[in-house]
């Protein structure tokens, strides 16, 4: 006698399968989906998705779901359906840790971190959550006398096009080193780097750009 166990097909509200052969899905290594983005992905899931997945993935029982629907129906700007699909599926996939750290993460990525949040986070995290920020590679040795904020922002990485303009993006208060505003007379040194190798720079809320120091 042969018995068999079946399920329909995962769906995503635009008709897609949940499958590893779909563009943009996750996996459960963390070598291939980070934490942060595995995170980010349920976060970011549409409300029709989400009703739908809880359900399926979470172990929240029939009555927490119902009343998890109620609140977000009642304000679905807050995405309470999201935040605890995330959380469920982020911590028991990874960790209660990875759950934190990817929080902290968005919280940077979007403007409500601090230089301490920033410099709390694994090297990992930090460089998942700046995928495809532009990067420039400095000698360590470079930090050493110091570099000048206007130098740093226009000579060694062109993250501006010229001093003048570096100016007067300080004057404005536009320019963040590792999440805190600075000023023309900054200077950057060993005591900047995160995880012992990185500057973050940051123009405006969106605008960002990598220093990485190495031997």
């Amino acid at each position: 006698m042969v018995f068999a166990l079946t399920s329909p097909r995962i769906t995503k509200a635009d008709g897609g399968k949940f499958g590893k052969t779909e563009k943009g899905n996750v996996w459960l290594d963390p070598a291939k989906t980070s934490p942060y983005d595995f995170y980010q992905f349920w976060l970011n899931c549409s409300d029709e998705d989400s009703k739908k997945y809880i359900r399926i993935f979470t172990l929240f029982s029939k009555e927490e779901i119902e009343a998890m629907e109620k609140e977000h129906e009642a304000a679905p700007h807050l995405r309470v359906l999201q935040k605890a699909l995330a959380k469920d599926l982020t911590i028991r996939v990874h960790s209660e840790a990875d759950y934190n750290a990817s929080v902290s993460a968005s919280e940077i990525l979007f403007g409500k971190g601090t230089a301490e949040s920033l410099s709390a986070l694994p090297e990992e995290m930090f460089l998942s959550i700046f995928d495809g920020v532009p990067q420039t590679t400095i000698p360590r040795d470079a930090l050493n006398a110091g570099i000048s904020i206007v130098d740093l922002l226009t000579d060694h990485t062109q993250m501006l096009a010229s001093k003048g303009e570096a100016r007067r993006e300080l004057k404005g208060n536009g320019i963040s080193v590792n999440k805190n505003k600075v000023n023309d007379q900054f200077v950057a040194d060993a005591r900047c780097l995160i995880n012992g190798k990185y500057i973050l720079l940051q123009k405006g809320k969106k605008n960002y750009h990598i220093v990485k120091v190495e031997a």
